[in-house]
């Protein structure tokens, strides 16, 4: 059964569009995540899913009731900010329990799911400090904490870990994702981030210029994009796109460098030549190239190697050391290889 659902909505300022025709189902206790560039209209569509923003055309669903003129504290929905918005003057389990405190909700209840939910999240011993005496992830935590206690039916996340740092986002993205484990609740996570998308959804919607591109389970947009744009946005390193020519069993760059297909395609279709990073093996055999940047990260080292006037990028495993200046053999996965037009961008099949 779908928790949310939207039916062709729309959202403009005057005679500006923001969003156009949107329709999306979110499943009962599904993560879905909304990803794309600042300005595709993914934070718009979570706040009006929550009642902050009006909405232009369409109908929003949730729990199977029109809310399309619902107010936003009558949606039964709990929204975790970007900006943790917490009262500054108030001590963190009076942060939790406003809400309550102002739907009446009696005193020992209050008390009851404060303590409960401090002991999800870890804030038990944090409960009668200021938000100023706490660390960035612990008032990410307050955040969640004043959402989960109010037990709604599902949850909004408007890029929560935006203003943490590299190895904070990290953690608390795990403890978002046991947390919405635990709760099976439907949870709406909007980020610009692809690597958390990954990670965390359920289903990824990619939205671009205010319309959905594709969506589906992240290993479904990673190895089966619709278009250009998913394959580019989905995916880190990003994917190496070549414009090329068919020439029967092998496709060819502008500058002359052969590059392999699993099937024949018919000769002279121009098209975009996709290959992920991890999709090509330094070898004993294969195209050429210059290794002009060594990027080690750890288990493996991201080398581009130039390769005629082409940059490629590669995810290389192993013990090997390389260096700048040192030629190199590439051998590309012809089976994973994604073709698109190259004049619209679509996905082109073999």
């Amino acid at each position: 059964m779908s928790e949310i659902e939207l039916r062709n909505v729309g959202k403009s300022y005057g005679k500006t569009s923001v969003l156009a025709d949107i329709s999306l189902d979110m499943g009962d206790g599904e993560f879905v995540v909304l990803v794309g560039p600042s300005g595709c209209g993914k934070s718009t569509l979570l706040r009006m899913i929550a009642g902050l923003e009006d909405i232009t055309s369409g109908e929003i669903r949730i729990g199977g009731k029109v809310v399309n003129d619902m107010r936003a504290k009558e949606r039964d929905i709990a929204m975790v900010f970007q900006s943790y918005a917490l009262y500054p003057h108030m001590k963190v389990a009076e942060n939790m329990s406003f809400s309550l405190k102002l739907s009446g909700t009696p005193k020992e209840e209050i008390r009851k799911r404060v303590q409960e939910v401090a002991e999800i999240l870890g804030l038990e011993k944090l409960l009668d400090r200021f938000p100023r005496e706490l660390s960035g992830g612990q008032r990410q935590r307050v955040a969640m904490g004043r959402a989960i206690v109010r037990a709604p039916r599902a949850f909004l996340f408007d890029e929560p870990l935006s203003n943490l740092d590299a190895k904070l986002r990290v953690k608390m993205r795990s403890e978002i994702k046991k947390l919405h484990q635990r709760l099976g609740k439907t949870t709406v996570y909007v980020t610009h981030d692809q690597t958390e998308a990954m990670t965390m959804a359920d289903k990824i919607v990619v939205l671009n210029g205010g319309k959905i591109e594709q969506y589906g389970p992240p290993l479904e947009l990673y190895n089966n994009p619709a278009n250009i744009f998913v394959a580019g946005f989905i995916g880190s390193p990003e994917i190496n796109l070549l414009k090329t020519e068919a020439r029967g069993d092998h496709a060819v760059t502008e500058d002359g460098i052969v590059l392999p297909l699993v099937s024949p395609l018919k000769s002279q279709t121009s098209m975009m030549y996709g290959i992920r990073p991890q999709h090509i093996e330094i070898a004993d055999k294969g195209i050429e190239g210059l290794v002009t940047l060594v990027e080690p990260t750890g288990d493996s080292q991201e080398l581009v190697v130039k390769v005629g006037e082409q940059d490629i990028h590669v995810i290389a495993k192993g013990d090997r050391q390389f260096t700048t200046g040192m030629t190199v053999r590439l051998a590309l996965d012809a089976a994973k290889v994604l073709l698109f037009d190259s004049v619209s961008g679509e996905r082109l099949r073999y």
